[in-house]
């Protein structure tokens, strides 16, 4: 198999046209109607916790992380994380989740507040990133949602068994932005 050179980028502002193609080519219109779809909806994404994956010129890839609440603690939603269909199968989605998740723990010791990172995804694939499910019952998201699926990863290697409450929007005042 030939080794692809995956360039992984922080996400720059004139990159979310391109981003929002390849979501729509990668998840179609069914995308709205995803409980993770109501979490950011007019919720801005964290620029700086999230990355996209470019060989050459192209857009491959992309993920992003966007401030949510569980119960009271701040927290951050992973997702969407998509990659062009012929590039599935060559590590570029696992990289762009560990690059995310490693900027979010490099932001625990600037004070940040979010030690956990949500997503609604299948535990084969994100538990060897560090994800492992909630327990079922000890969140609710805002619509339907299989609570298998549920899965968290504590930035500060700490245990999620505290994980509880209902998962929300988080409206912060001021979003850091990547550098251009």
């Amino acid at each position: 198999m030939t080794e692809l050179s995956v360039s992984i980028l922080h996400e720059k502002p004139t990159d979310d046209a391109a981003i929002e193609r390849l979501v729509a080519r990668t998840f179609g219109p069914g995308r709205f109607a995803r409980t993770a779809y109501r979490l950011r909806e007019r919720n801005p994404h964290r620029l700086d916790l999230s990355f996209t994956a470019y060989i050459g010129t192209m857009l491959v890839g992309s993920v992003r992380l966007t401030p949510i609440t569980i119960g009271p603690a701040p927290a951050l939603l992973l997702g969407p994380l998509t990659v062009e269909p012929p590039f599935r199968s060559h590590g570029i989605g696992r990289r762009l989740v560990e690059r995310a998740l490693e900027a979010a723990r490099a932001q625990l010791d600037g004070g940040s507040a979010a030690r956990l990172v949500l997503l609604v995804g299948d535990e084969p694939y994100y538990g060897r990133m560090g994800f492992s499910r909630v327990g079922r019952g000890k969140v609710s998201l805002p619509g339907p949602v299989d609570p298998d699926r549920v899965l968290v990863c504590a930035l500060d290697g700490g245990g999620v068994a505290d994980v509880a409450g209902p998962v929300r929007k988080a409206y912060a005042e001021a979003v850091p932005r990547a550098a251009e």
